[in-house]
């Protein structure tokens, strides 16, 4: 996003690199803050730091700041023909080790798990150790060593250079630790000898002065840590795309009329007050107003409206919009920056920058782990050998602490559990976008939903048709109204077509000949041989039809006459019907006890007949991006945890901006990338599913949490006293990390409950 003015202040976007833990997002944080003036937000999940900084200090200071952390930055790629506010700076190149893509590290992984299973086997097993197993193993072991964790042994050295310690360190230490112990052991402590056989024990111990190897720690914990992150990287693939999709809905150039000419120019140059061209099915280009030409344009995407507007010379329109009638002349009133779509953009990037309380929190306590456990290691190395103990006893308690101190079952108790939710939410139609989207969906008390295109199917169609008694009859009137209606291009005509074609699908619809529009009224044609109008009422509506017309103007749809040589025939409802499911879907919320908001940029009648209709009761119409995202403020000023549903660029700022942004796979992808919670069917019934989903996914991850801090609670002691030799450590490592995984995989049968009030 490069950089941007706010009051005395910039504030730049940096891209980070190497980041693997919560511990590196506090490094980097607390390396910018030391810049006097600078405050810094890093998003591990994203790879993005938010740092606001005084004018003075230049980007290349900030990237300066993260690569001595030990760091990579560099600024974002600016929109196409943009540059970055230090102009020639060049961000420096990425350790190519820092990075690995998804297909490196899957086979990286695979590797690891060929080479490792076997040394595990034969090293927890006596009963298979055979005549030289020993030596077999330690081929094994060293290429899991030494290539499998080559990362965790570049970042900790990287680490040591800076002075900084992640749990990179605590695997490349355990590693470096058991593999050259027992490389020693091997090779000078008698471990080599053909027919040595090792015993499972819980106590370390060196019978007959013989050294114990413990390459099934040097190959477990790489394993396991490896696999642990490859869940998570899955887990988090795809997610941040809402600013890129924001960047491609804008117009890329723009057809400038000079005089009676035109040129096509990138949009870059188009200034404020030059006329440019828009055409049938052309995106707006940016904010403008008509002067010339008469058009119906399609603002949904963009404001909420339901229903196309009429435009014509005078008429304010907003870039984004697209002209679905005719051709219009327009003269740009903001470029650039200055646009609706371009603050709509602001508003997501500024609000995905922003972190959870919880998340701080758990910066904090990683940023202390490590650094713990490295003391308590080097507390009990010398706390054995200053007893007189036999320096492998030493060892092997230092070792045992590093290794069962590894944050295994730590780092699989979220990402297993999240993989299998979002494996079964995408059974039922839910794709959910990490643990804190589970958090969130887990507690939200309001929901602020979006009318057109949410709840409404979001295209225009007819809803109902009134034929007068007596007369030509419902399916004739449908079918002489639809074949009219073929020669127009206007969204209302093209409902009542395709209800025709929909509703009469063996009949092909009949040609119209002498076909008129009557601007502002309707369209008039003959249909085998028969005047057919199709008009907007006049006072002259007959009685056996005022019933349909009140109804129609409570349900705040468009009423269309037909007329056949002259005679009313029909009265024909247009509109933008409701959902099917949206009610059960509002109903479940409520008795979830999840509070319905429903807020849209449409017009007051039809939001007031939606939410009658479902039975809302707080109703907010009218609402720009702006006011949408400010309603999301104020209920969270008022202490309610908020959702948005929403499925276009309009609801795009007020999803990243809520507690949680649920958008419909339906809808556009700048919504989808702005949200937390993806409803692929495009049908919000099955958001109640994800909420029951979400409070027994955080349940299964709480266990784990507490399985996972239990075992260390009790492992770290018997460690430190010499209780606990580093095999068995590896074990119970192995061990509480199948105990997780066993757990969270037991959400791949789950299946939605009937929904119960929630305690509030």
């Amino acid at each position: 996003m490069g950089a941007e003015a706010v009051g005395t202040l910039v504030t730049t976007d940096l891209t980070v690199g190497g980041m693997t833990c919560a511990a590196c997002v506090r490094r980097v944080e607390k390396k910018l803050g030391r810049l006097e003036g600078v405050t810094a937000t890093v998003n591990l999940a994203t790879g993005r730091a938010r740092v606001s900084h005084p004018a003075e200090i230049a980007t290349g200071e900030l990237v300066a700041a993260v690569e001595q952390a030990g760091y990579t930055a560099a600024l974002p790629e600016p929109p196409r023909g943009q540059r970055h506010a230090d102009g020639e700076y060049k961000s420096s190149k990425p350790d190519d080790g820092d990075v690995e893509s998804a297909w490196v590290e899957r086979e990286r992984l695979v590797v690891t798990a060929l080479l490792a299973v076997p040394v595990l086997v034969l090293s927890m097993v006596p009963g298979l150790q055979f005549r030289n197993w020993q030596w077999l193993c330690f081929a094994l072991a060293a290429p899991v060593a030494v290539w499998s964790s080559r990362p965790f042994h570049a970042r900790a050295l990287r680490g040591l250079r800076h002075s900084a310690a992640t749990m990179d360190t605590l695997v490349s230490l355990g590693v470096a630790a058991s593999f050259s112990w027992s490389a020693y052991a091997l090779f000078l402590g008698g471990a080599g000898q053909p027919g040595m056989r090792m015993p499972f024990s819980l106590v370390p111990s060196a019978p007959d002065g013989v050294a114990h190897v413990y390459l099934e720690a040097a190959v477990g914990v790489p394993l396991f840590v490896l696999a642990g992150r490859f869940l998570e990287t899955r887990a988090r693939r795809g997610t941040g795309a809402a600013l890129r999709s924001l960047a491609r809905l804008a117009a890329k150039d723009v057809s400038v009329r000079e005089g009676t000419s035109e040129r096509r120019v990138p949009i870059e140059e188009l200034e404020v007050g030059q006329v440019f061209v828009v055409r049938p099915g052309e995106r707006v280009a940016t904010d403008g107003e008509v002067v010339e030409g008469n058009s119906a344009v399609d603002l949904s995407l963009v404001t909420g409206e339901s229903e196309p507007v009429e435009v014509g010379p005078g008429s304010t329109l907003v870039g984004g919009a697209v002209n679905a009638g005719g051709l219009l002349l327009v003269r740009a009133t903001a470029v650039g920056a200055d646009t609706q779509l371009a603050r709509i953009t602001r508003l997501v990037g500024e609000a995905q920058a922003g972190k959870a309380r919880a998340q701080r929190l758990a910066d904090s306590v990683a940023e202390v782990f490590v650094p713990c456990v490295l003391a308590l290691a080097v507390t009990a190395l010398g706390f054995w050998l200053g007893a007189g103990a036999d320096p492998q006893a030493a060892v092997t308690a230092s070792v045992a602490v590093l290794v069962v101190a590894c944050p295994c079952a730590l780092g699989l108790a979220t990402p297993t559990a999240l993989m299998a939710a979002t494996g079964r939410g995408a059974q039922l139609g839910v794709l959910v976008g990490g643990p804190q989207a589970l958090e969130g969906l887990r507690h939200i008390d309001a929901v602020v939903l979006d009318k057109t295109g949410t709840l409404t199917s979001g295209h225009m169609s007819v809803a109902r048709v009134t034929a007068v008694p007596g007369g030509l009859g419902t399916e004739a009137v449908v079918r002489l109204a639809g074949a009219v209606e073929q020669g127009s291009e206007h969204p209302l005509g093209r409902a009542v077509t395709a209800y025709a074609r929909q509703a009469l699908p063996e009949r092909p619809l009949p040609e119209v000949s002498g076909f008129t529009a009557v601007p502002g009224q309707g369209v008039r044609g003959r249909v085998e041989g028969r005047l057919v109008e199709v008009l907007a009422p006049d006072d002259e509506v007959p009685g056996a039809l005022a019933d349909a017309m009140s109804v129609a103007e409570a349900a705040a749809h468009t009423p269309v006459l037909v007329r056949v040589d002259g005679v009313v025939e029909a009265l024909i409802e247009i509109g933008d019907v409701v959902r099917s499911g949206s009610y059960r879907a509002v109903d479940r919320l409520r008795r979830l006890g999840v509070r319905p908001v429903l807020a849209t940029g449409d017009r007051e009648a039809p939001a007031r007949a939606v939410a009658a209709d479902l039975g809302i009761e707080e109703v907010h119409a009218r609402r720009t991006p702006e006011d949408k995202a400010g309603l999301v403020a104020d209920l969270r000023e008022q202490g309610l945890r908020v959702a948005v549903v929403g499925d276009g660029v309009n609801d795009a700022a007020a999803l990243a901006g809520a507690d949680l942004g649920i958008a419909l796979g339906s809808g556009t992808d700048v919504a989808i990338g702005a949200a937390d919670v993806t409803l692929v069917r495009g049908d919000i019934e099955v958001l109640a599913d994800a909420v029951l989903l979400a409070r027994r996914t955080l349940g299964t991850i709480r266990a784990n949490l507490v399985w996972a801090f239990g075992y260390n609670a009790v492992t770290v002691p018997l460690a430190l006293v010499g209780l606990l030799s580093p095999m068995f450590a590896a074990a119970a490592m192995s061990a509480s990390s199948l105990l997780v995984v066993g757990n969270s995989l037991r959400l791949r049968a789950w299946q939605p409950s009937p929904v119960r009030r929630r305690n509030r």
